[in-house]
């Protein structure tokens, strides 16, 4: 069976700067209305590219969808010029709707007006990524890897500095054998084979309550 074809997509964490915050910033989360592609998960603003979004080549047309979703969903505008690269996610071909998503980081001065439909998205949040993890909200696995990198990046400067190489994620699911499901992506022992029982180096979300469940931890070791 041929996979489903992958539209390129776009994400913004907007994020700015919070002295409270153990990493000196906090991001911009969305709740989903129950309706629709990742309905009730938090997300960061975002969508598919349109065929109205300019640039050459599939990277520099992300990055004007990149700026118009963030216009469109919360009524913020950041600068084109400067959105940080951060990753680039490849769903499994499994997947019942695919995006090949690049995701950037946008840092905005506070203060910043939020204004949302409450129609396809119903609450927004102002979150430190560690806080964000830990307070149990739905999230897919691109927004918790996402989470969990900006966490440890750890500084306003060292995210606007960017990524050298920005990691692409081309997801492969697993299943322990233990029937606990995993995600695996490129760097963990089991990703070319997709055992998840190899030991050695680990880069996967453990599904510890399953698919539909939210008891999930990203490893990375």
């Amino acid at each position: 069976m041929n996979p489903r074809p992958a539209r390129p997509a776009a994400t913004v964490v907007v994020s700015r700067p919070a002295s409270d915050s153990p990493c000196g910033f906090e991001v911009l989360l969305l709740k989903r209305s129950e309706v629709g592609a990742f309905a009730g998960m938090w997300v960061f603003p975002g969508g598919r590219v349109d065929d109205a979004d300019d640039g050459d080549g599939e990277h520099a047309r992300a990055r004007s969808a990149a700026v118009r979703e963030t216009v469109e969903e919360v009524q913020v505008t950041v600068s084109r010029d400067r959105l940080v690269t951060w990753s680039h996610w490849t769903p499994p071909e499994s997947a019942p709707v695919r995006f090949t998503t690049w995701f950037f980081v946008a840092m905005v001065e506070s203060p910043i007006e939020v204004r949302i439909d409450d129609h396809e998205i119903v609450d927004h949040r102002w979150m430190a990524p560690d806080a964000a993890l830990a307070a149990g909200l739905a999230m897919a696995p691109p927004t918790i890897v996402t989470l969990h990198e900006l966490h440890e990046a750890g500084s306003v400067d060292a995210v606007i500095a960017g990524r050298e190489s920005p990691p692409a994620y081309v997801t492969r699911p697993a299943m322990r054998a233990d029937g606990v499901p995993v995600l695996l992506w490129n760097g963990d022992a089991g990703y070319d084979t997709a055992d998840a029982d190899v030991p050695g180096t680990r880069n996967r979300l453990v599904m510890h309550d399953g698919f539909g469940g939210d008891r999930w931890s990203y490893e990375r070791a």
